[in-house]
Order: structure tokens, then sequence, then C-alpha cells
């Protein structure tokens, strides 16, 4: 229980009890230690104007009754974990292209902002004391992006024209939307693709053009889906096959080390101080330019197909230079 957690529970306690309760009871609900209970109620009947009263008998805590208003804690309390959500909720709905629902985004957007400037995170006037950078976004066309939410939300399957990026191909397909990702400030449909009988990921800015048809999209059970696009390193779908093991120099691992590269990645510190990180991973693309971006502060140690792929792109630079 964090200490926002056991003020808001520590008053709650106080303002429904008609009768003093002891110390040990509020350590007991409270999870806490003497000395952190006493800390709590300094805090609330200090620094937040709490009305608590001790008796002075039996040393048991209350609130006074006496004030003509009760009591409440000023402001919003949130955690870092809450405020973080906040503030990524609103850069969504920032990034998301105006039009579908835009009435009820702007208004959601608007109560975001009350809750952060109530915390005094931020000032009516001076803006977000917190800003989050976006790089290398790439911007979606708005009724693109009106036309797949729609699908999305009303269950209906999609025709698309694709530009493929792999095969510098078009193609047009059926797909069945099934939901809306952003990964490192783009936008992918997930979806059935109808002509390939199979789950598949398409870049939204990649779409040429759409149509909403007029059938029900097919629904796929969550943890399939979860085992397909969410097993694998990055953007790429699929199971992970396989596990790339790095070795991090010291100086390089004191960042790496409180990176998180996948959810099931497995990292542990040596004697000399560098780190090892394992990392599974089903097809190697995106895998390589993040090992690439460390340079010579990292190796792979396998498998040896992702080794040699790291050398030869190591390589073919050198050989840009050279020439």
């Amino acid at each position: 229980m964090s200490k926002v957690e056991r003020l808001y529970h520590l008053h709650n306690i106080l303002s429904q009890r008609r009768t003093p309760i002891s110390r040990h009871d509020l350590m007991d609900r409270l999870e806490c230690s003497q000395a952190t209970l006493y800390r709590l109620i300094n805090e609330l009947r200090d620094f937040l104007g709490a009305p608590i009263e001790q008796h002075p008998e039996t040393k048991a805590f209350y609130y006074d009754r006496s004030y003509d208003q009760s009591f409440e804690l000023p402001g919003i309390w949130i955690s870092p974990d809450e405020l973080q959500a906040l503030l990524t909720a609103r850069e969504v709905l920032t990034d998301v292209q105006p039009g579908l629902l835009e009435d009820e985004l702007n208004s959601l957007q608007g109560r975001i902002s009350k809750l952060l400037q109530q915390k005094g995170v931020e000032a009516e006037s001076d803006g977000s004391r917190i800003h989050i950078h976006h790089t290398a976004g790439r911007p979606v066309p708005q009724r693109m992006f009106q036309d797949v939410l729609g699908a999305l939300v009303g269950r209906k399957q999609l025709h698309i024209r694709y530009h493929g990026r792999e095969r510098d191909a078009i193609s047009d397909r059926d797909v069945s939307p099934l939901r809306l990702t952003q990964y490192r400030n783009s936008w992918y449909l997930d979806a059935w693709c109808h002509r390939a009988e199979g789950l598949r990921s398409f870049a939204l800015e990649r779409i040429v053009e759409q149509q909403v048809l007029d059938r029900p999209a097919r629904n796929i059970p969550n943890q399939e889906m979860a085992d397909h696009f969410d097993q694998s390193y990055g953007i790429f779908s699929g199971p992970a096959h396989h596990q790339a093991k790095l070795l991090f120099t010291p100086e390089r691992a004191r960042w790496v080390a409180d990176e998180r590269w996948h959810p099931d990645q497995q990292g542990e510190w040596l004697k000399d101080g560098s780190y090892r990180l394992k990392v599974p991973f089903s097809r190697p693309q995106e895998l390589i330019m993040d090992i690439m971006r460390h340079g010579a502060e990292v190796k792979v140690l396998g498998p040896d197909f992702l080794r040699q792929a790291v050398i030869d792109s190591t390589r073919r630079s050198l050989d840009r230079y050279s020439a």
C-alpha cells in the first residue's frame, strides 16, 4: 500500500467512525508500523489540516466533530503510475485524427487536463510541466483512420488496398478488424485477413484505399490473438521460436538493465559488471536495428544466424563509409 493510499485509508477510517480508534487497530488496518502511523497522522493533521484529536486517557484517535463542515482531502491525489496513465491517455487522444468521436474525445481531453490542473501538474495558463516527446511517428489520413475505427467498433469487415513495404507491392484484401495498436508512435491494425486466412498486422499509413463492407467481422478469441501478436519481438507477429542472447559492456549495462525489450526477457548481471540479456523473437529485422543502436557496446552471443546478421549489417555499414 502506497503512502497516498494509506492517507486516504486513514482519512476514510476516521471520517466514518463516531468513536475513537486505537493506534494498534489503525496499524493493523493500514498494515504499517507505529512510526509510519504517526508520520501519516502528522501529515494528515499538520499539512492537510485534518481535525485529528487524541483522547487524553486512551490515546485513541478521532476526528473532532465540532467543525461546521466535514473535512475532505484537498485536491486530486494520484500515484506516479496514475499520472503516467493520464498523460499518456491525453497524448494518445491528441494524436487521434479528428472526425469520428471528435466531440467526445475533446470532452475527455478536457476532463483529463482539469484533473492535472487540480493536482498541480500543470497550470491553466502556463501549459503542462511534463512533456512527452514523440519521434519517428508516421501520420495517418483522417478519413482512413475514421473508416478503420468505424469498422472496428461496428464489427464490420474492411476492404483495403495495401502497399506492403517488404515486397513494395500493392494488394487488395478483405479483413476483419480486431484491434488498433499504437507502437513507437505509429498505428497498426491487427486483423484477420480473409485472403491469407490468418492473422496479420497492417501499418495504417500504408493503406492506400479503404471501404467499410456490409459484412460482419470475424471474431477471434483474445488468447489466440495474444499468442500470435504479443509473443514475438516488437511489431512482428507470430510465436517466438528463437531467443536472442546479448552481452552488454559494463558502461552500457547501467542503461540497458532498466529497459524493457520484451515482457518475457531475462536479464543477469555478471561479475565484471556486464549485463546478459535474453529476448524472445520470431523475425530478426527489428531486433537487429535495436541491437545496432548500441554499436560496439553489445555483442550477440546467439543464436548464430542472428550473430551473423548483425556482423553482415555492420560490414555493409563500413563498406558504405569506405566507399
